[in-house]
């Protein structure tokens, strides 16, 4: 207190320059907070776009090369996710560095450069204007004499929630002054026998369930959130209808697949809920698609459900069905290749990416190193085997599309000599491991059914794959994480019914919930003659479906 100036003059001078220390100080903390912000920012902004370039380099090579591994759609997921988080991190950093820089003039805000711009809004969307009122006097001279030069539109994509309405379909009634008869227009058909509920609701109720592996509790409590009183009971009494209205369709579903000169065939567990207990059942698919050898018909799935996994279930799904089987090694198949089946036996054709897997495992370095102190050797010949498969599959890549005879002819001009030498190699190698060695067992998987792994060079409209399958099977394998079991047997047989449907409809690039939408409202009243209107890739040449889709 003794340095203290004692006269009032020189006291407010040494408050005032304390004061003007301060500004400067909390001038310089705002600066400093604000750098700091923008640094962040651009930290973010770098961050998001690796993540971005990564992501679109992974794309275009899937798009150069074809469909790959198995691994890569993995990689592709994560590499999504991981630039999920970079941009919501760079939005929220952007936004600090914006409020950061506001309390200062003399940093400039963060400014996001935005990768690729907004796409407008579809045209088909109807548009709303909220006209925000003018000034009624000029902001500058106070005159009311003002002229409309022109106007800038802003626009926002809004979304309103789910509206529900009751439709009254009102039928009037007519009597006859002559002969006092009462005449009325017949009633409309329902989608379903004494149903209430419209075809886009049980659509929607339908996809829910089988497409977004949504159980029908969880749906009746979320109807029950927005006011609409849906019991589960209820929800269950349309399904089933709807499963029997929509039989004759699935039957010629199922005739058209069977009609095929090659299936793909593959299985996943799905369990079931049995007398108290569950039990691993199965989700058995066999799919059609004739699109790799440039064929003509369309694609399509079937799915069946089972209990269990024996040889019965796939000579009970295939019985009389004579053709091309692309499959993994399941010894259950193999009575289907019997030379005493009836009419006769199935055409073997072994998965080749099942093989590589076997020798991947073994050779995964990424994986290896993942492990650290923990991690196995690498085989070198595992890693030779993966180097073989992955040449024959670059030749397929480019063979994809082309006629069967085309493919043929690629095949045994190019693939055919390495398939020789990998062959000589792996009987070579095989024979100075021990029959106890992982690369070993890998090897004899392929040598002890070579044949079957070889007839792609024998004909053309052999897959060297069976990912068909695999990729019919994924939505079931990340959906039954959500309801946990299938209530019954004939509850697994209606989601194997159900999913032939919805996965047939997504083979022809059709939206399952439109298709099943107008299908439900027309065939009650359609002949049966003209049910092949309604099969998804003939519906999609339609005129009708941009009806339902807007619907």
């Amino acid at each position: 207190m003794a340095d203290l100036p004692e006269d009032i003059t020189a006291l407010k001078a040494a408050l005032a320059a304390s004061e003007r220390r301060a500004d400067l100080a909390e001038i310089e903390r705002d600066e400093a907070l604000a750098d700091a912000a923008n640094a962040k920012a651009k930290a973010s902004g770098i961050e998001a776009l690796v993540a971005h370039l990564t992501l679109r380099i992974e794309k275009l090579k899937r798009e150069l090369y074809g469909t790959r591994s198995e691994r890569t759609a993995r990689l592709l997921d994560q590499l999504e996710m991981q630039l999920e988080d970079a941009e919501a991190a760079l939005s929220e950093d952007e936004l600090a560095a914006e409020h950061a820089a506001v309390k200062t003039t003399t940093v400039a805000s963060f400014e996001r450069r935005r990768r690729g711009g907004r796409k407008p809004f579809p045209e088909h969307l109807p548009r709303e204007r909220v006209v925000v009122p003018g000034p009624s006097a000029c902001s500058c001279c106070g005159s009311d004499r003002l002229r409309k030069l022109g106007e800038d539109v802003t626009e926002t994509l809004e979304v309103i929630p789910r509206r529900w309405k009751v439709i009254q379909t009102v039928r009037e009634k007519f009597t006859c002054r002559d002969c006092e008869r009462i005449s009325q227009a017949p009633a409309p058909f329902h989608p379903t026998p004494r149903g209430f509920l419209g075809p886009n609701l049980l659509a929607m109720i339908l996809f829910d369930k089988f497409g977004q592996h949504q159980p029908l509790n969880r749906q009746s409590e979320r109807y029950a959130r927005e006011g609409i009183e849906l019991s589960l009971s209820t929800l269950a009494d349309q399904v089933g209808a709807c499963a029997h209205v929509l039989q004759p369709l699935h039957d010629l579903i199922a005739a058209h697949v069977l009609a095929a000169e090659r299936l793909h065939g593959d299985d996943t567990t799905v369990p079931i809920l049995a007398k108290g207990k569950t039990v691993t059942g199965r989700i058995w698919t066999y799919v059609r698609d004739d699109r790799p050898f440039d064929g003509q018909g369309p694609p399509a799935a079937l799915y069946y459900a089972s209990p269990d996994r024996t040889a019965e279930q796939p000579q009970e799904h295939l019985a009389g069905w004579t053709g091309i089987l692309q499959a993994d090694a399941y010894s259950g198949y193999g009575r289907l290749y019997a030379e005493d089946r009836s009419p006769r036996p199935l055409i073997q054709a072994l998965c080749w990416s099942h093989a590589k897997r076997k020798f991947f495992e073994l050779a995964d370095i990424a994986k290896n190193a993942r492990r650290g102190k923990n991690a196995a050797s690498i085989s070198p010949m595992a890693l030779e085997a993966v180097k073989r498969i992955d040449a024959l599959f670059a030749i397929e890549r480019e063979a994809n599309g082309l006629h069967a005879a085309e493919r043929l002819a690629i095949r045994r001009e190019r693939s055919l000599p390495l398939l020789a030498d990998f062959e000589n190699w792996m009987r070579t190698e095989r024979a100075r491991l021990s029959r106890h060695a992982d690369v070993a067992k890998a090897m004899d998987y392929m040598l002890t059914k070579w044949d079957a792994f070889a007839r792609f060079t024998t004909d053309g409209r052999i897959c060297l794959s069976n990912n068909a399958a695999e990729r019919a099977l994924r939505g079931i394998a990340l959906g039954r994480r959500s309801w946990t079991f299938a209530g019954s047997k004939r509850g697994a047989d209606r989601c194997a019914f159900m999913l032939t449907m919805i996965a047939t409809a997504k083979l022809n690039d059709v939206d399952p919930q439109a298709w099943l939408a107008d299908v439900l409202a027309r065939i009650a009243d359609m002949p049966q003659s003209r049910l092949p209107e309604l099969l998804p890739w003939n519906w999609a040449a339609a005129p009708h479906q941009d009806q339902a889709v807007a619907a």
